[in-house]
């Protein structure tokens, strides 16, 4: 009923997965990574994969019945005891129902800790009347990204970090040539990533504005910037927010972003 399969199968690239893409974006990175578990359904019509020490995310094709499902989901918790998983992430319903299986044959509990909204750009909607422009991070700008990137973490997560421990992750994206600075009067104010480019789709992520920034339209203009550039390599740009944060969703949508799908994140405790 399940199969390993490596980064170029065609699972991910079906008319059943390509229906729901966006949301499940992320599966394009996770299965690319030569150290992640990655397991399918043979009809193709699951898809569960995970690096270790993250969520698993599991997709499921809409065709897929109640009962179908219910034995999936049995399989695969039966047949790999070996599955020790921090929490999982999917479309809301289908994630919670394989967390009260797997839950209950773990003998622990699961809480949700988020839920987010996909996102997905077709046309750029560009805000007027903001100062600046923007350019690619380079490794002089390592200080203050690592502000910003301490910064992200309490506003993002409300997880207080000091900005030298950032250092080291401002110094791997600088260095992956993907980040990028909105800069007005020469002077940083905000910034974006390009985490991950699939077939289809360019996933951005790490949009933080400081709050003395704020307000000036300075998230909006450098995510629209952005998506001109992804969409001049012939990708959609995409991502996904937290619903807990009115703010960024706003600046998304005012940017040209359709919703394209919920995702809900579980977190598996102790009992």
């Amino acid at each position: 009923m399940f199969e390993t399969f490596g980064a170029g199968d065609p699972v991910l690239q079906g008319k059943l997965f390509i229906a729901d893409e966006v949301p499940y974006n992320l599966l394009h990175s996770i299965c690319g990574s030569g150290d992640a578990l990655r397991l399918k359904a043979v009809d193709d019509t699951m898809v569960f994969a995970q690096t270790k020490g993250f969520n698993a995310w599991l997709w499921l094709a809409k065709e897929v019945t109640e009962a179908r499902r219910e034995t999936l989901f049995r399989q695969l918790i039966d047949d790999h005891p070996e599955l020790d998983l921090p929490g999982i992430s999917g479309e809301p319903e289908t994630a919670e129902y394989f967390a009260k299986m797997y839950s209950k044959a773990k003998h622990i509990r699961y809480e949700l800790y988020m839920m987010l909204e996909s996102y997905y750009c077709h046309e750029v909607k560009k805000p007027t009347g903001v100062t600046g422009e923007m350019r690619r991070a380079e490794q002089h700008d390592v200080d203050i990204i690592a502000d910003f990137l301490a910064g992200f973490s309490e506003w993002a997560y409300g997880a207080a970090v000091t900005k030298e421990s950032q250092i080291p992750f401002a110094e791997r994206m600088i260095g992956a040539g993907n980040l990028y600075l909105w800069c007005a009067d020469d002077i940083p104010v905000s910034m974006a990533n390009i985490a991950h480019r699939s077939p289809r789709h360019a996933r951005i992520n790490t949009v933080y504005t400081p709050v003395e920034h704020r307000k000036k339209g300075y998230a909006s203009a450098i995510v629209a910037e952005m998506c001109c550039l992804l969409h001049s390599e012939n990708l959609v740009p995409m991502l996904n927010a937290d619903l807990k944060n009115p703010d960024s969703n706003k600046v998304y949508r005012k940017a040209g972003f359709i919703e394209a799908g919920k995702i809900a994140e579980f977190k598996f405790k102790e009992q």
